[in-house]
C-alpha cells in the first residue's frame, strides 16, 4: 500500500489497484491545535458546514507525511501512517487470530495481579491473550469488598443485569437459577437471552473449600468449525435456524431470538449460543425439525465431549475472564457439606477490552 500524487490529486495504491483520496476526506482529517482537541481528537469544527467542492491548492509528499494546502486556506501534514490505516481498515482486536484449542490445551493464560496492572503493559498481554484464546485466569486478586467491581471499572464499565451489579455464586434457597445449586452445570453460555448478550464475563473466587466445583471451559470457535468440517448438513442448519431464548422468574421474562452459530457479514464464526434448558426451536417442517433436533444432539455431545473440555479449580483470588459469545462455562458437581464454595460474578462489553487495550497500545507505543 502506498500513497502517491498526480496533477494535485491524491491516490491511494494496493495490490495494483489505484483510486484518487476525495479531497473532502482529506479535509475532513486535518491535523492542529486549532482543528482538533488534543486530549479528544474530537474536531473542532462541522465538517458538514464546509463547502462540498473541497479543492487542493498545493501538495507535497514526504517519506512520514502529506502536506496539502486546500484552496480554502486551510494547510494541514497528515501522517502517511495514519491514511494507510485508515485504508486498511484494520481493527486492532477484530485482527487477533484466534487460537483453537481443546483438552489438550496446558497453558492457561496465567497472569499475576498487581496494584498497577490496569495501567501497565502486562495488562496488554493479558487483553492479546484473552482475544486469542478466549480466556485468561489472573491470580490473586484482592477477595475482600467486592473487588470484582473494581477491576471491571478499571477495565471498562459493569454491564448491569437483572441479577444486579454483580452476583454471588453460591447454592441458596429457592434460586432462580441453577447456577445457585451445588448440581453440576453442563457446558452453556450466559445470558442466551439477552439482546445483545453480555460479551465477556468475570468470575471471581473467594471461597473454595470442596473437592469438587471445578470450572469447566470448552471452546465453541474449535466445536463448531469441527462440527463445520464432519457434519457440514448440521452445521448449516445450526446457522440458519432462529430459535428462543427465554428466562422467566417472578419479577421478569427476557427472551431473544438468535441461531445457535451466528456468522458475521463474511460468513466466519462470531458467535456461539447454547443453553438446551432455555431454548425453543420454532415449529416447522417435520423434515427440517429432525434435522435440527440432530444437529443440536450433535453439538451438545461435542460441547460435553472430554476431547473438548478443559477443567481446573479456581482457588481464593483467581479471576476468571471469558469470552461469553465464544466460550462455554461449566462446573463440576460438590458436596456443599464439605465447605464453602463462593465465586462472585459480573459481565462486561467487548468496548471494554477494545479501548483499554488500544489505550495501552498506545501508550507503550506497541
Amino acid at each position: 500500500m502506498k500513497i502517491e500524487l498526480e496533477d494535485k490529486k491524491v491516490f491511494f495504491e494496493n495490490q495494483g489497484l489505484k483510486k484518487e483520496i476525495h479531497p473532502f476526506w482529506l479535509r475532513e482529517r486535518v491535523a492542529g491545535d486549532s482543528f482538533v482537541d488534543k486530549k479528544t481528537q474530537q474536531r473542532l469544527f462541522d465538517p458538514t458546514e464546509l463547502n462540498e467542492k473541497i479543492e487542493i491548492d498545493t501538495l507535497n509528499l514526504s517519506k512520514s507525511y502529506l502536506e496539502i494546502t486546500f484552496k480554502d486556506g486551510v494547510h494541514t501534514k497528515l501522517a502517511i501512517q495514519n491514511i494507510l490505516k485508515e485504508f486498511s481498515n484494520i481493527n486492532d482486536v477484530k485482527h487477533i487470530e484466534k487460537i483453537k484449542w481443546d483438552s489438550s490445551l496446558k497453558n492457561l493464560n496465567i497472569f499475576e495481579f498487581k496494584n498497577k496492572i490496569f495501567e501497565e503493559e502486562e495488562m496488554y498481554k493479558a487483553l492479546i491473550s484473552f482475544y486469542k484464546y478466549g480466556f485468561v485466569i489472573f491470580k490473586k486478586v484482592p477477595t475482600q469488598n467486592n473487588f470484582i467491581v473494581n477491576f471491571a471499572n478499571s477495565i471498562g464499565s459493569i454491564r448491569r443485569t437483572n441479577f444486579g451489579e454483580f452476583f454471588n455464586v453460591k447454592s441458596k434457597p429457592n434460586p432462580n437459577d441453577l447456577a445457585y445449586t451445588s448440581l453440576p452445570l453442563a457446558p452453556h453460555t450466559d445470558n442466551p437471552y439477552r439482546n445483545p448478550v453480555p460479551c465477556i464475563q468475570l468470575l471471581h473466587c473467594i471461597e473454595n473449600e470442596v473437592n469438587g466445583g471445578l470450572s469447566t471451559l470448552v471452546d465453541g470457535f474449535t466445536v463448531t468449525e469441527k462440527l463445520k468440517e464432519d457434519f457440514r448438513d448440521y452445521y448449516k442448519i445450526l446457522t440458519e435456524i432462529k430459535v428462543r431464548f427465554q428466562f422467566i422468574d417472578q419479577s421478569i421474562v427476557l427472551e431473544d431470538w438468535s441461531e445457535m452459530i451466528q456468522l458475521d457479514e463474511l460468513g466466519k464464526f462470531k458467535q456461539v449460543r447454547f443453553s438446551p434448558r432455555l431454548d425453543f426451536v420454532p415449529l416447522m417442517d417435520k423434515d427440517k425439525l429432525e434435522l435440527f433436533y440432530s444437529a443440536r444432539k450433535k453439538i451438545s455431545e461435542l460441547y460435553n465431549s472430554d476431547l473438548f473440555r478443559i477443567e481446573f479449580k479456581l482457588q481464593p483470588g483467581d479471576l476468571l475472564m471469558m469470552d461469553n459469545h465464544r466460550l462455554l462455562h461449566g462446573r463440576t458437581t460438590y458436596n456443599a457439606n464439605e465447605g464453602k464454595r463462593f465465586l462472585q460474578g459480573c459481565y462486561i462489553d467487548y468496548d471494554s477490552t477494545e479501548g483499554k487495550l488500544k489505550h495501552l497500545k498506545r501508550k507503550f507505543n506497541l
